[in-house]
């Protein structure tokens, strides 16, 4: 008899085998020429607003299909379609505050891939399951509004480090908080020295010009790849 507990490290496991996963989704989608990219936030940061404007500066260039994930119900995935017209997926899941590659890889199967450039998977709203599961995208990117504070860098560092871009939305409203714009791009790029800071009004469309061209510019170089 012995007191010995065999001890499996299920975190470690579920973490490796999605980044089998993910690199798996990539490669297919490679092949396919589609750019998937990942869109994450917290609740209420203005994914869906800041989508709708992209998308409307794209759609005559790109040829485009959105996936939205949330908890439960279809309104982000209705308003998509019917503010641009272009295929939208809503995906549920099941209590889940995140997509990983399988999961996306799912959502996909109910995709018309053929002919498409890009695929935007709007994440479910979280600032911390999300960072944690490739879900098999070309690029991340990420959503902070004013309002959330210039110090969330500080306090989610996994999200920030893994992003290539940082949209900061709702600069509108910037002389109503104790927002400190330089602040926060210091901050992400003590995460994430490389990524990329552009702050936008989603309402007014104010900026988001520059967040579509980074996406065309990054969906164009892929495709040479």
């Amino acid at each position: 008899m012995t007191d010995e507990v065999k001890v499996i490290e299920i975190k470690k496991s579920i973490f490796e085998e999605n980044e089998k996963d993910a690199d798996a989704l990539r490669a297919e989608l490679k092949q396919k020429g589609v750019f998937l990219l990942n869109l994450m936030s917290s609740p209420g940061s203005g994914k869906t607003t800041t989508l709708i404007r992209t998308i409307g500066l794209l759609k005559d260039r790109l040829r485009m299909a959105v996936m939205e994930a949330d908890i439960d119900s279809d309104v982000d995935a209705r308003k998509i379609k019917e503010a641009t017209g272009i295929p939208s997926v809503q995906l549920h899941t099941g209590g889940m505050c995140h997509l990983d590659a399988e999961m996306t890889r799912q959502g996909l199967d109910h995709v018309a891939l053929d002919g498409l450039d890009l695929v935007i998977l709007e994440n479910v709203g979280n600032l911390v399951c999300p960072a944690e599961f490739d879900t098999g995208s070309v690029k991340n990117a990420m959503i902070l509004s004013v309002p959330e504070g210039h110090d969330k860098p500080l306090k989610y560092p996994l999200m920030f480090s893994i992003c290539d871009v940082v949209v900061i939305n709702k600069m509108d409203v910037l002389p109503y908080f104790d927002f400190d714009l330089e602040k926060c791009r210091e901050y992400v790029h003590m995460r994430n020295p490389k990524a990329q800071v552009i702050p936008i009004c989603a309402k007014t469309g104010e900026g988001v010009e520059l967040f579509a061209r980074w996406l065309e510019d990054e969906v164009k170089q892929w495709k040479q790849q």
